[in-house]
């Protein structure tokens, strides 16, 4: 079975593409469309939440398997587009997800950001 200890970025974006393609969808697949299945799928996420307030929801996806298997599969739904994205514009995950750590480490020093919430241009 795959999981994150032992399937790659490289490895999901190249499962995604052949599932693409053995369905004729690539020509569906360009980066607005994608960008708007992105913000969809991340309401649905976002819609399991609704009216509970945050303990609530930890103690739910804590001890409702269902519920955390539905949150996992609109989770799934989120990441899938976002590397579909990224195939679809050939952007590799981790050289930007790393260079916006990069980034976020300058914007964030952990003297003025640990523990706090504030934007980077409050401090």
């Amino acid at each position: 079975m795959q999981t994150d200890k032992n399937t790659n970025l490289e490895k999901l974006k190249e499962i995604l593409k052949n599932f693409r393609d053995k369905r004729d969808w690539k020509q569906f697949h360009n980066p607005k469309d994608l960008a708007e299945a992105i913000t969809i799928e991340a309401g649905e996420l976002q819609e399991l939440f609704l009216w509970k307030d945050k303990n609530e929801i930890i103690e739910q996806i804590k001890n409702d398997k269902n519920f955390k298997e539905k949150v996992g599969k609109e989770l799934a739904d989120v990441i899938i587009f976002c590397l579909n994205f990224a195939n679809s514009t050939d952007l590799d995950v981790s050289r930007i997800i790393l260079n916006k750590i990069k980034e976020s480490n300058k914007k964030y020093p952990i003297r003025k950001a640990k523990g706090v919430a504030t934007k980077y241009n409050k401090f």
